[in-house]
């Protein structure tokens, strides 16, 4: 792309659609902006957008000013059968995304992870364990930084540890990461992809532009990600929780590489398999960096978790608060509900995203959950699911702030509040990070509530 003889429209303006304005402005483009939503938020995104030489766009003239953009930015959030991205492909022109921005300006190695679940936390400790071997690893993508600007901080010698999402591989095509990771591939975002295997599509582009000198890492537990090892030109080097394979796994309580032992199990900070799995594709990719046993070490001992993924937020009266909003889809779900020690009130619902709730509840019989309390848009089609499994111990409660106080006033001391929903955020928030800080404001009005009138506890003993 020629930026200074181009004019671009970027739709979109959370993050990623900030950062691509301010990039693009920065190689002399001339942009406009647009985004549906008119809030505090983006009003004030599009006030600092224009301080640097941005034009907004009302919607009345959004027609008008499409025929002359010659390309659309498009944020994750959209999607591609959004009327605008509908009209700029009638049109013949170029729909990209922030992330394709990053990738055509990328001149340093990129390790690139996709997956349903696990992205966050395996690239954030990648990005731990490259730093601890003195390598400039720099978290971006979905996470931490947009790819655009991080690229200042990674110039040639760092390597951008990028998380992918499917919603960004949908206008991804130019990114050729050394190292792809491919975490797991469950049900996820069908409101959005329609169907399992638009999403199975979606998740194995980030293979496409990979030859014989790159790494494919992949789950050779996953049958569905197992299956990507036939449709990509790179090395596949396997990792494992199940089978000595080659590549990463686990065995007699340690993560090996092949063949070498790297990392006890039992001293990763953070519990469940599912931790375990990540840092097993963390260590593997690590590895084909060249990233020597210490430095791994160090990293993964000091791996506290990421924020709002199984975090212990506090008590009150002995009753643990636990915020999992990170947990949108039911396969995170029930990894919650499997990993989390001690008995536990769940907070489920919010935006439906198309898939069964049957699964969830199913895990939630064999656990440790003694009662569900269950809120949100999607709320009735939960509480169905709950009694065709033969679930009863529920509360429907819509509002998701009187959810949670009854879901504290339903546990016992020694219990846990867990909110792990098993949905997106948008009925009520603006993502799951709103959601999971509502969550631990709740925490401290009630805490605010008990000190100007003490109540009793009953079988609490406070």
């Amino acid at each position: 792309m020629l930026f200074n003889r181009q004019t671009f429209l970027v739709a979109g303006l959370s993050r990623s659609g900030i950062a691509a304005g301010e990039y693009l402005v920065s190689r002399g483009a001339a942009v406009y902006l647009y985004d549906d939503v008119d809030d505090e938020n983006v009003r004030a995104a599009i006030s600092r957008l224009e301080g640097i030489g941005c034009k907004s766009v009302p919607k009345d003239e959004l027609p008008g000013v499409s025929e002359r953009c010659d390309v659309l930015v498009l944020s994750p959030g959209i999607p591609v059968d959004h009327p605008l991205p509908v009209s700029f492909k009638r049109m013949g022109k170029r729909i990209i995304g922030e992330a394709e921005l990053g990738a055509l300006a990328l001149r340093c190695p990129c390790i690139a992870v996709t997956g349903t679940n696990g992205k966050t936390t395996t690239v954030t400790m990648l990005e731990g364990i490259l730093r601890a071997a003195g390598i400039k690893g720099v978290a971006c993508g979905n996470v931490g930084k947009p790819i655009t600007a991080a690229l200042g901080e990674l110039g040639e010698d760092g390597v951008a540890v990028a998380e992918i999402s499917s919603f960004q591989l949908e206008t991804l095509y130019s990114l050729r990461p050394h190292v792809a990771v491919i975490l797991n591939v469950t049900e996820d975002h069908l409101n959005r992809h329609y169907n399992m295997e638009n999403y199975i599509y979606l998740k194995s582009r980030i293979l496409k532009n990979s030859a014989e000198s790159e790494y494919a890492v992949l789950n050779y537990d996953d049958p569905v990600v197992r299956g990507f090892a036939e449709k990509t030109r790179a090395r596949v080097v396997w990792f494992s929780m199940r089978e000595q394979v080659e590549g990463g796994y686990l065995s007699e309580g340690k993560f090996f590489f092949r063949g070498e032992p790297v990392f006890p199990a039992d001293e990763l900070p953070v519990d469940g398999d599912h931790n375990r799995a990540n840092a097993l594709a963390a260590i593997v990719a690590a590895k084909l960096m060249g990233v020597g046993n210490a430095a791994i070490s160090a990293a993964l001992k000091n791996f506290r978790g990421v924020k709002h993924r199984l975090e212990k937020v506090g008590t009150l009266h002995g009753v643990t608060f636990i915020d999992d909003s990170k947990a949108t889809n039911v396969d995170s779900a029930v990894k919650a509900v499997e990993s989390v020690k001690g008995e536990s009130v769940i907070l489920l619902g919010g935006k439906d995203k198309g898939y069964s709730y049957e699964p969830l509840f199913e895990a939630i019989k064999r656990s440790d959950v003694v009662h569900a309390v269950i809120y949100g848009e999607n709320a009735f089609r939960i509480l169905n699911a709950a009694l065709k499994s033969g679930y009863t111990s529920v509360t429907l409660c819509r509002p998701f702030d009187l959810a949670v106080r009854v879901a504290y006033l339903s546990a016992r001391k020694g219990q846990n509040v867990l909110l792990s929903p098993a949905s997106a955020s948008f009925d009520a928030f603006s993502s799951y990070e709103e959601r999971g800080k509502r969550f631990s404001e709740l925490l401290g009005l009630l805490r605010a509530e008990e000190r100007t009138e003490p109540a009793e506890r009953g079988e609490r003993g406070e």
